[in-house]
């Protein structure tokens, strides 16, 4: 069984960090996102599971803090049915935040609903590129009927898990096509700071690191060929031009993949012509194809039941 790394985030100051970079390295753990503010740093990391104390030792003689992160390395999709005040409310925005504390990425997509939708984005379009994530979270409002009998058919042709947010308190089973229904988090013209709605958007995050939690259990039985962090630190070494991305996450993390924020035409032949230390070429171990997010390179990685080996 290979090693298991576990998402942790630390917290502390500048003064000597370098001493948890240099164990991580040597432990064979990985750096996702380092984020320096003032004398401040945050570090987001893949620890492996039986050095999690060493690391934790060193982080308590910086009197820093060590967290765990359960979504770091996952891509989530917040999805409101129109671009419209009346179905983009601040709760959308908020709950995006909100996942992110926990280490996830998030972006959020308005469809072409209502009056937007000869303007904007085709469904077809839409629904590959919220398939492109790991998990898609649905904002919805405060009608329970709307929410049991309408909404359901923009979960048609979703391969991804599908989380709904609303107003009323609802089960899961009553909303088709929903693998979790969180209720309390509905259509407001105020930003999520009450004790109740703070305690919904909890329930939130504690559902998808549930389903994730799942998603990584199935994985562990049929694991992919390579792990995600370790083909982003192939590219941060051979592909230098990444360094250069000033948009936020150059290379982000998926449960699958990952997404490199780097001009497909310019550079999908070099991601493809990544080489391991095994002598082993990125594209016999992942589909490497364009995303429908900004013309970005999309790396989906094969299982090893698909390649017949992993690295």
């Amino acid at each position: 069984m290979g090693v298991v790394l576990l998402p942790y985030l630390y917290s502390g100051g500048v003064h000597k960090h370098w001493l948890i970079l240099e164990l991580l390295e040597d432990l064979g753990g990985y750096v996702i996102q380092k984020i320096v503010t003032g004398t401040e740093v945050n570090l987001i990391m893949l620890i492996p599971e039986k050095d999690v104390h060493l690391i934790k030792a060193i982080s308590d003689k910086l009197h820093g803090v060590l967290l765990e992160a359960p979504l770091t390395g996952v891509e989530i999709a917040v999805v409101s049915p129109t671009l419209a005040s009346h179905h983009l409310p601040h709760s959308a925005c908020d709950v995006a935040e909100y996942l992110r504390h926990p280490g996830a990425n998030t972006n959020m997509i308005g469809l072409a609903r209502g009056m937007g939708r000869r303007v904007a984005l085709s469904k077809d379009f839409e629904r590959k590129l919220i398939n492109e994530h790991d998990l898609a979270v649905f904002t919805f409002g405060s009608f329970s009927d709307c929410i049991i009998n309408k909404k359901p058919k923009l979960f048609e042709g979703i391969e991804v898990p599908v989380v709904v947010t609303g107003g009323p308190e609802l089960k899961t089973e009553e909303v088709s096509g929903a693998d979790l229904y969180v209720g309390g988090i509905g259509r407001v013209s105020h930003r999520l700071r009450r004790g109740e709605e703070v305690q919904a958007l909890e329930s939130l995050n504690a559902g998808v690191s549930e389903l994730v939690g799942k998603i990584r259990t199935e994985l562990a039985k049929d694991p992919l060929a390579v792990l995600p962090a370790r083909v982003m630190k192939e590219i941060e070494n051979q592909i230098p031009e990444i360094h250069n991305v000033l948009s936020p996450g150059p290379i982000t993390l998926q449960l699958k993949g990952l997404r490199v924020k780097l001009p497909y035409e310019a550079f999908h032949k070099r991601v493809e012509n990544l080489e391991f230390d095994e002598g082993v070429f990125l594209s016999e171990l992942a589909n490497i194809s364009r995303s429908k997010m900004k013309n970005y390179i999309l790396i989906k990685i094969k299982y090893k039941s698909d390649v017949g080996f992993s690295i």
